[in-house]
């Protein structure tokens, strides 16, 4: 085959949280026809897949993950002008996607200069953020799975919810389309910078975190709920909340998964004895991550 994964590849470095165990085997795909290859790879030895972008809505079982865990690089996270507005890969990023579509003068994807995340996992989550909402600006999504091939789907096919869609186990985005509308690049590039600043004066930086905890609650922000709750006070091992925003986990330098996990559970035990509340988490897993208040299905 084109590539050959790599054994035991230690997964922690990819992620913006830095905890975690290895992938059984780990490659790097660079084009659609390396990711059908090693997908059909994968498939003939009964492996499951698993996806890793920017890492940084995710948490990593420290027991490692069993199967092949891909990176979309390359062609696949590219970035280029396309028919209705920007097409890019699935590994790209999404605050470059916003950056390239100001530099060739297209608004519309501002709000993607906040999500630290590639488009591949911004479309499995429907990303939003500040107003903007990406299932409203797709066009379509290039789907490669070892079952189906490649397939093409429209937003209105992906099921998009709230922090959701119905894209299943093993289907990866390997390129998408945005419609945007043309606009004036210095005006874009100063709402992306004000963006920026708003971001960076709410939420925590140069620290190791992943993000979003949990979601917000209807009518509530799942940060305050856990401020109001006690939780800033709570520390399980090396994780902590976030001092400056408690919907961020900290890794304080030897967190653990499992660290990280119990924190979550006793910060969402203090905002449902205070406020009848029980949060959901939105942090994404990649192996045996077990949420201790989720009950397995039977």
């Amino acid at each position: 085959m084109i590539l050959e994964p790599v054994r035991n590849f230690p997964l922690a470095r990819l992620t913006t949280v830095r905890t975690g165990g290895s992938a059984a085997f780990f490659a790097r795909a660079r084009t659609g026809d390396e990711l059908d290859e090693l997908l059909g790879w994968a498939a003939g030895r009964g492996l499951p897949i698993g996806v890793i972008g920017s890492g940084s809505n995710l948490l990593v079982a420290d027991e490692g993950v069993a199967g092949l865990v891909l990176k979309l690089d390359g062609e696949l996270a590219g970035i280029e002008p396309g028919e209705a507005g920007i097409r890019c890969g699935g590994g790209a990023r999404l605050p470059a996607v916003a950056a390239r579509a100001a530099a060739v003068g297209l608004g519309g994807i501002e709000f993607g200069v906040n999500i630290p995340g590639t488009v591949g996992g911004a479309v499995r989550m429907n990303a939003n953020a500040y107003g903007g909402e990406l299932g409203r600006i797709l066009a379509w999504v290039e789907i490669h799975s070892a079952e189906g091939g490649r397939e093409r789907r429209g937003p209105g096919e992906l099921g998009l919810t709230y922090r959701a869609s119905n894209l299943r186990a093993g289907e990866i985005v390997g390129r998408a389309e945005f419609v945007l509308e043309p606009a004036e690049s210095g005006a874009v590039r100063a709402v992306l910078a004000d963006l920026r600043a708003r971001r960076h004066a709410a939420q925590p930086k140069g620290i190791k975190t992943f993000g979003s905890t949990f979601k917000n609650p209807p009518g509530e922000t799942a940060g305050l709920l856990l401020a109001r709750a006690g939780a800033g006070a709570l520390r399980v091992g090396g994780a902590r909340f976030a001092p400056k925003h408690a919907n961020f986990v900290e890794n304080t330098g030897s967190a653990t998964t499992a660290d990280v996990v119990g924190l979550m559970a006793e910060g969402r035990r203090l905002v449902a004895e205070e406020f009848g509340i029980e949060l959901e988490a939105e942090v994404q897993t990649l192996g045996p991550v077990r949420f201790p208040w989720v009950v397995p299905d039977a």
